[in-house]
């Protein structure tokens, strides 16, 4: 139902008058004598009885005034929450999804800081691998993801957030510890991977394959699913891994962990904000985009 001509019907009943109620709406009489006659027709009865001096509903005319009150108060509430949600305090959960690299480091003290400064949300953090993140955001369980590798994939699209260098982690004191070593000099050590499907070892498999080898060929001894499992054989001395520096440098400068360089490689990732494509962005992740990347620039 029009709620115009029930605001110019309900403006009728209260003043009596079809001349103060197109004052009282800002519009000219006419106007209003066209939305009265509009809505009769429409429900087939007569709302108005114009034969005295003032004019007053009749019995239809006053069940229909009765309950478009209601639908007009309902359409004021309404048109008061859009415009409060859309301008006042920001509300609701956020769900990300996070692959290990930006998820363990990163993200953390960013979503700690925008909750804080945004008391009303709540935040929900999840930690997987890439893929797994990606298919999450393409089935829009969750609504943004930041990954390390952007894999193409119609569901999604991706911006670029930040940029993150890779790093080969070993233990305190090894003899790679803070030198730039060869790819020979790196067949001799026992090399830790992540799982398929980590970033990291996605930069890591195009930066060798650059350089004309595979990672295949350096002859990994141990694959331990995600970055904090790697982090975890090198701390205890087990070999070394490629790795993102952001996710070691607590342990870089505590001095459980050191780092080292590869001839002939400069592996580094763009750190990804994965959206699914065609989905209309709510507030809140808009607030929390622009406040990561205003942290992060």
């Amino acid at each position: 139902m029009d709620t115009r001509q029930l605001a110019a019907f309900c403006a009728v009943v209260e003043r009596k008058s079809f001349s103060q109620a197109a004052e009282r709406l800002g519009v000219t009489q006419p106007a209003v004598s066209l939305q009265i006659r509009a809505l009769e027709e429409r429900l087939g009865q007569r709302l108005l009885d114009r034969s005295g001096r003032r004019v007053e509903p009749t019995e239809a005319g006053l069940a229909l005034y009765r309950g478009a009150q209601k639908l007009l108060a309902l359409e004021r509430q309404l048109v008061e929450e859009v415009v409060s949600g859309a301008e006042g305090a920001l509300t609701g959960r956020l769900e990300i999804g996070a692959s290990t690299g930006p998820g363990g480091s990163v993200l953390p003290p960013l979503l700690c800081e925008f909750q804080a400064a945004n008391p009303t949300t709540t935040i929900g953090l999840s930690v997987y691998d890439t893929q797994t993140v990606v298919d999450l955001v393409g089935r829009r369980e969750l609504e943004l993801g930041v990954v390390g590798a952007a894999r193409r994939q119609r569901a999604v699209v991706f911006e670029p957030l930040f940029r993150d260098e890779v790093v080969l982690a070993c233990p305190p004191g090894h003899t790679f510890a803070g030198r730039t070593v060869s790819l020979e000099e790196l067949r001799s050590e026992p090399l830790i991977v992540m799982q398929e499907g980590a970033g990291v070892r996605q930069v890591i498999e195009d930066e060798l394959r650059k350089a004309g080898t595979r990672l295949r060929e350096l002859e990994p001894k141990l694959e331990l699913g995600l970055q904090e499992s790697v982090r975890s054989a090198v701390r205890a001395g087990h070999g070394v891994t490629f790795i993102s520096r952001s996710a070691v440098e607590a342990e870089v400068e505590a001095g459980t962990i050191a780092t080292a360089r590869v001839d002939g490689l400069e592996p580094a990732r763009e750190i990804s904000l994965v959206r699914a494509a065609g989905r209309s962005p709510t507030r809140l992740a808009e607030a929390f985009v622009t406040f990561a990347r205003e942290r992060l620039a």
